[in-house]
């Protein structure tokens, strides 16, 4: 496993090296943005890379959310490093939603910002409310966006208390949710644990959800449904209880202010 764990540390530090490289000199002379260019194509090949150093086969179930070119906001749960690659691995182009410490990661960090890598600042509520406002607009002109309403990774599969600012998202940019179980990575990479195995991980797209018609206020709604599908996939595939308590969620958090556009 200690070999295994230093090819992987070995091959991101690479990876990240000559693939983000290779995004920052696009930027640089001007490479726009289009369907099979060198930002779509770079992640894959820097997940491509990590997750074969690594021994992890990722497996897709179900495709009815992948759609090229339509606006998607897929909520997947979070419990491992390992779930930004294999994500990568199985989705059509499209941007994340990420914490803004990232960004400080270098390289990395404005490499992903060129891919289409939203940053938000957690502890500035106004901010990262701004950042969802442009992720609506990315998405309202087809580009889909990953978010991980946990907010951070958990340290086992079952699903925690969901922010609210992805689903504000999700109505603002009036696109179809496609809830997403990831399972396997915390066998390939525990949080907090510096170390990687080879494994399976497994990712199930869920039947969409349309949020045509939804407005600000019917954020806890959809949230409950997204979270609600996304249990019973964990508790019926995986086993996980309990995978959903009733109602959890940040209710006595201050609210997100309402979109001031759609």
């Amino acid at each position: 496993m200690m070999f295994r764990t230093a090819l992987t540390f070995v091959a991101l530090l690479i990876g990240t090296l000559v693939f983000g490289s290779t995004v920052l000199i696009a930027q640089l002379f001007g490479v726009k943005q289009r369907p099979g260019s060198i930002y779509e194509k770079c992640p894959r090949w820097w997940a491509w890379w990590l997750l074969r150093a690594a021994g992890v086969k990722v497996v897709l179930h179900g495709s009815d959310g992948l759609v090229a070119g339509a606006p998607r906001v897929y909520i997947a749960n979070h419990v491992s490093w390992f779930d930004i690659p294999s994500m990568i691995e199985v989705l059509p182009h499209y941007g994340f939603v990420a914490k803004r410490e990232l960004e400080k990661i270098p390289i990395f960090g404005a490499a992903a910002r060129g891919v289409g890598v939203i940053y938000i600042d957690r502890e500035n509520r106004k901010a990262a409310f701004g950042a969802y406002e442009d992720a609506a607009k990315t998405i309202q002109q087809g580009n889909p966006v990953l978010v991980y309403p946990e907010g951070t990774r958990g340290s086992s599969y079952a699903l925690r208390p969901f922010k609210k600012g992805p689903f504000v998202l999700a109505i603002a940019s009036q696109a179809p949710v496609v809830p997403v179980v990831i399972h396997g990575t915390i066998e390939v990479n525990p949080r907090d644990e510096f170390r990687a195995s080879p494994g399976t991980v497994h990712v199930h797209l869920l039947e969409p959800i349309a949020t045509t018609g939804l407005t600000y206020d019917d954020r806890n709604v959809l949230a409950d449904r997204v979270r609600e599908r996304m249990a019973a996939c964990l508790r019926e595939v995986y086993g996980v209880e309990p995978a959903l308590v009733s109602g959890e969620r940040e209710r006595h958090a201050e609210p997100l202010p309402a979109p001031t556009s759609s």
